[in-house]
C-alpha cells in the first residue's frame, strides 16, 4: 500500500550534488507537494536517506569523474546495491546507472543496468533534430509504482543526444519513438532511471515524483 505524504514527513529524500545537474528545479516539485528533500554530497545523509533522486544534465564522463572525485561511486553503490534504498535517476542521471556510454569515447558509469547510452542516430536528419528536444509521448512497457495513475501515450518533457540501449528488455518501464524507438525510462527492484525531465513536465511530472516518494 501506497504511504500518504503524511506518512513520509520524516522519511528524507536526498538530491545528490555533484555538480551537474537540475537540482532546484526538482527540490522545488517537492517542496511545492510539501516532501521533505534535501540537497545533499554528503556521505552520511546520502546513506541515511530513505529515498535518493539522481539528477544530471551535462557530459557522462565529466559526471562519472566528478562522482568518483568527491567519493560518491562507494557511497551510491552502497546505498543502492546494498542497502537498497530506492533510486530514481533523472536524464543524465539515468544515463550513469548504464555500464559505459559513447560519450566521452568508452566511460564507465555503475552498471546496474546491462545497457549501453548510445547517440541517435536517426536517418532524417531535417525532421528530427539532435538534441531531441521537447514533449514528446511514452508508451508504457510494464507496470511498477512509479507510473500508477500515469496513462499509457502521456507527454514528458526531453532533452537530449544521448539515450539508454538495453540489453534486458524486461527492465524497460517506457519506450519513446524519435525516428526509431528507444528506452526512455527502466526499472528493475529498488533503482529506477527517467531520459525525460518529470519536474517540466506538468502535472503528470508531479504525479510521478509524488509516486516516488510515496510508492515505496
Amino acid at each position: 500500500m501506497n504511504k500518504t505524504l503524511a506518512d513520509i514527513k520524516q522519511q528524507t529524500i536526498t538530491i545528490v550534488d555533484y555538480g551537474m545537474g537540475n537540482l532546484h528545479s526538482v527540490k522545488k516539485k517537492f517542496d511545492r507537494m510539501n516532501i521533505n528533500v534535501r540537497i545533499s554530497s554528503d556521505a552520511d545523509e546520502i546513506l541515511s536517506s530513505g529515498k535518493i533522486i539522481l539528477p544530471g544534465i551535462g557530459h557522462f564522463e565529466k559526471a562519472m569523474n566528478t562522482i568518483h572525485s568527491l567519493g560518491l561511486y562507494e557511497v551510491l553503490n552502497e546505498a543502492v546495491l546494498q542497502k537498497k534504498t530506492p533510486i530514481l535517476g533523472i536524464c543524465l542521471g539515468m544515463q550513469l546507472m548504464a555500464k559505459r556510454s559513447e560519450e566521452g569515447g568508452d566511460a564507465a558509469g555503475f552498471g546496474w543496468f546491462d545497457a549501453e547510452v548510445i547517440r541517435f542516430n536517426v536517418k532524417d536528419t531535417l525532421k528530427y533534430k539532435i538534441p531531441h528536444t521537447g514533449w514528446n509521448q511514452v508508451v508504457n512497457k510494464k507496470q511498477c509504482a512509479l507510473v500508477e495513475g500515469i496513462p499509457d501515450n502521456s507527454e514528458f518533457y526531453f532533452v537530449h543526444a544521448y539515450h539508454i540501449k538495453l540489453n534486458n528488455a524486461a527492465d524497460a518501464l517506457h519506450e519513446t519513438d524519435y525516428d526509431y524507438a528507444f528506452v526512455s525510462a527502466m526499472a528493475k527492484d529498488n533503482i529506477m532511471g527517467v531520459q525525460y525531465h518529470p519536474e517540466k513536465s506538468h502535472q503528470v511530472g508531479e504525479l510521478m515524483l509524488k509516486n516516488f516518494a510515496t510508492g515505496y
